[in-house]
């Protein structure tokens, strides 16, 4: 099919290009992404696009909200309790890195202001201070559950789950004794967890400061 020329309908709307982008980048990774490649499979002038999104800064955005908006779609209401509603979030947040994991790292280098994005931290926020945590707690727990998410996330997606690391025991013999029980990394069951772990320490915060220390 040839290439429609600038100005001609090509039936696209900014939704439309974000997913095709989307597409794209889970296929040949997000270093070979440009507009033009895009274009080309679009079948579209590149000027086309920038008639929809204006730049290839706000593609990426709108790459990051399409995963995030899929995301969601699914997801259903979030369930009763702060608790739940975060590990709620952190799974599903998982499993979008999964399924994408050459977009994954535009969701960690790229501020997420999109509605969706705002929609899910405003859920996890409101169960929070539904709960009664300190606000100082509240106001922490969104850097404090995504630094983990996306820094594990990173570190996992391409690993090989289910190995433990190689260690020298003559060199590193603390280390080396814990590295068995390190033996389920990448996996759902590890993954757990930690998020336990992170879950954890916001709920001993907030009794720490509820008891004034």
């Amino acid at each position: 099919m040839a290439r429609r020329t600038q100005g001609t309908s090509a039936g696209l709307d900014r939704g439309k290009i974000a997913r095709a982008a989307v597409a794209l980048v889970d296929r040949d990774g997000l270093d070979r992404f440009g507009v033009r490649r895009l274009a080309q499979e679009l079948e579209v002038d590149p000027m086309s696009i920038y008639h929809h999104v204006k730049g290839k800064a706000a593609l990426l955005d709108a790459m990051s909200e399409a995963v995030l908006v899929e995301m969601m779609s699914g997801a259903g209401d979030p369930p009763g309790g702060w608790v739940e509603t975060a590990r709620w979030i952190a799974q599903h947040y998982r499993d979008l890195a999964y399924r994408h994991p050459e977009v994954f790292p535009l969701l960690v280098t790229r501020a997420q202001l999109n509605p969706v994005a705002l929609t899910a931290l405003n859920q996890l926020v409101d169960a929070m201070r539904t709960a009664g945590l300190p606000d100082r707690v509240v106001a922490d727990a969104p850097m404090t559950l995504f630094g983990f998410l996306n820094g594990y996330l990173l570190a996992v997606l391409n690993g090989q789950p289910g190995t433990s690391p190689a260690v020298d025991p003559a060199a590193y013999p603390a280390l080396a004794s814990v590295t068995p029980l390190q033996h389920d990394y990448g996996t759902a069951t590890e993954f757990d967890r930690l998020l336990d772990t992170v879950l954890a320490g916001l709920g001993a915060r907030a009794a720490n400061l509820a008891a004034g220390r």
